[in-house]
């Protein structure tokens, strides 16, 4: 026998893709004490079982590394998911109507004055929305099914919130009210709010929401870690936990929630590596706030960081391209570029106060991931990262954009040359590419997210599903950096960011675990490495790259230890 000690798992009959730098394919693998101990043919890993190794026949399918969704907002996702949430997403709701509807559902079952919450519309796939572009959702489509309770509906996007008459009035929002920096409260021809606040403008009413108990946040958490077991997601990145995060889907996004995850943690209810990065301030926050708190956060060392770590802090530059708040070199269809000016800035104000956030937040060793979408912020972003580590030369910082969808070649460069990384979403990418042809016009919406240029350039690329803006399926993720069609019409969307099945795979692995410094231990599997392990039905390599998406998640592991399970497991009969 090989090893002294037997195998507990071993794996055989099926495509072991190892995602190593020359992204071996190999047919079975072993696992010892949590580790990948063999990777080769058959007989060379049987030789490593005993009597009592479990040997799992992968039929023909596909193994490979446990994917790592590097931008996913765990505990915001579980708060999505019914019975914790109202679901008035695509394609559960299509139109004002069934929104209204599934509120009134809802009210029914809800004492009377308590809130109601739900999640994930998106007004481009209303009925009436697409129909006249200037319908928008409003307090008059909930107030006639829900007259007793205030409800809250979050976008999927995450930039707007719908609520009703009650809600306003709960809140105290009226016409009167000062829009926060940042925000936005949409009103009608009399200046009376409409129901829809979008930016900063949310915590308005976010904040008359009543705190989530820690149960209930472990509950969503709980949730998180179900989904994402069955589809084969053994790490992620929850991409802002902090004060800045306190009125943030119902204070999902709270520091308080990093007490949860260690908790679930110390009791060993915590089924995947979760990367936090810290989230001092929000989307409108100043340098002075940031620096003052993130000067406060003092975070105890984690009992196992290989499954619970805090890597870094987060930061806002601008908003989204769809809400026309994205910082732009050129103007959008209809005219405005954005703008990173919030209250009474001006544009060289606010850069220079996200210059001194990362500037600190670089000083004080920590790695830096800052939300930006346009390709002007994208570049003021870059920019900084360059000035900060000329300012304070410390080795390896993985500095990253997060979204990154309107990467310049300027800022390619400029993150390739030292060593930063760009984590970008593709299934937003498969969602979003036909709207956003009516913001940025086909061209730049083609471009958007440049995942051929930017890996041609030398950034090391990393993909998120951003969820609960997005469902965290890769396999969607795959397709999309493949193909670059759209979810809507599919139509192609920059066919020359295509980019294949080996780089996608990735993005979603062993670059993954680069940015969470992580790439020495897991990502690939290679002996030595941690068996976090992800099959799939079928055979990777040879299918048709539309129909990854509906190829089943039959088997999941993290450090050996199995999460979901649709194989047969049995005992090798002789050894």
């Amino acid at each position: 026998m090989p090893g002294s000690t037997p195998a507990d798992l071993v794996l055989v009959n099926g495509s072991v893709l190892t995602v190593d730098s020359r992204f071996t394919v190999a047919s079975a693998l072993a696992v010892t004490d949590g580790l990948v101990s063999a990777v080769g043919d058959r007989d060379e890993v049987m030789a490593h079982a005993g009597p009592a190794t479990r040997v799992v026949d992968l039929g023909g399918g596909t193994l490979l590394p446990g994917i790592n969704d590097s931008h996913l907002h765990g505990c915001a996702l579980g708060l999505t998911m019914p019975p914790l949430s109202v679901d008035v997403s695509h394609p559960a709701v299509q139109s004002l109507a069934d929104v209204a509807e599934a509120v009134r559902k809802a009210a029914a079952t809800t004492p009377a004055g308590e809130w109601i919450s739900g999640y994930g519309w998106d007004a481009g796939y209303l009925a009436e929305c697409a129909a006249d572009p200037s319908r928008l959702p409003g307090r008059h489509d909930l107030d006639a099914v829900s007259p007793d309770h205030p409800v809250l509906l979050y976008s999927t996007t995450g930039h707007a919130t719908w609520v009703n008459s009650a809600a306003l009035a709960r809140a105290g929002v009226d016409r009167n009210t000062p829009v926060p920096p940042g925000g936005v409260i949409v009103t009608d021809a009399a200046g009376e709010p409409t129901g829809l606040l979008q930016e900063g403008a949310q915590d308005l009413v976010h904040r008359a929401l009543p705190a989530l108990s820690p149960e209930v946040r472990a509950d969503a958490i709980r949730a998180t870690l179900r989904t994402l077991a069955r589809l084969g997601i053994t790490s992620y990145t929850e991409p802002g936990l902090g004060p800045g995060g306190d009125a943030l889907m119902r204070g999902a996004m709270a520091h308080s929630t990093l007490d949860v995850y260690r908790r679930l943690l110390a009791d060993g209810e915590l089924t995947a590596r979760v990367g936090v990065l810290l989230l001092p301030t929000g989307m409108a926050g100043t340098a002075e706030e940031f620096v003052r708190t993130l000067a406060a956060m003092d975070e105890p060392p984690s009992t196992d960081p290989r499954r619970l770590a805090v890597l870094g802090v987060k930061l806002f530059a601008d908003g989204i391209p769809v809400n026309k708040t994205a910082w732009m070199h050129e103007p959008y269809v209809g005219g405005g570029c954005g703008s990173l000016c919030v209250g009474g800035e001006t544009d060289d104000e606010r850069i220079a106060q996200i210059t001194e956030m990362i500037r600190y937040t670089h000083a004080a060793g920590y790695q830096a991931g800052v939300h930006v979408t346009g390709d002007r912020a994208i570049d003021t972003v870059v920019d900084a990262f360059a000035a900060a580590a000329a300012a304070h030369p410390r080795a390896d910082t993985r500095h990253y954009v997060i979204h990154g969808d309107f990467l310049t070649a300027r800022s390619m460069r400029t993150l390739a040359q030292h060593g930063f990384g760009v984590n970008m979403n593709p299934t937003i990418k498969w969602t979003v590419a036909d709207l956003e042809e009516e913001f940025v016009g086909p061209q730049r919406a083609a471009y958007e997210w440049p995942y051929r240029d930017a890996i041609d350039a030398g950034v090391t690329v990393t993909s998120g599903s951003d969820a609960p803006v997005t469902l965290p399926d890769w396999r969607q993720g795959v397709s999309t950096m493949m193909l670059r069609e759209s979810r809507a019409s599919g139509r192609v969307s920059g066919p020359g960011q295509r980019i294949r099945l080996a780089e996608a795979l990735r993005t979603y692995t062993s670059d993954a675990a680069w940015q969470d410094f992580a790439e020495d231990w897991k990502g690939t599997l290679e002996v030595g490495k941690v068996a976090d392990l992800c099959v799939l039905a079928g055979d990777l390599l040879t299918a048709d790259p539309r129909d990854i998406p509906a190829m089943p998640v039959v088997f999941t592991a993290v450090g050996g230890d199995v999460v979901h399970d649709e194989l047969t497991v049995r005992r090798p009969p002789t050894v």
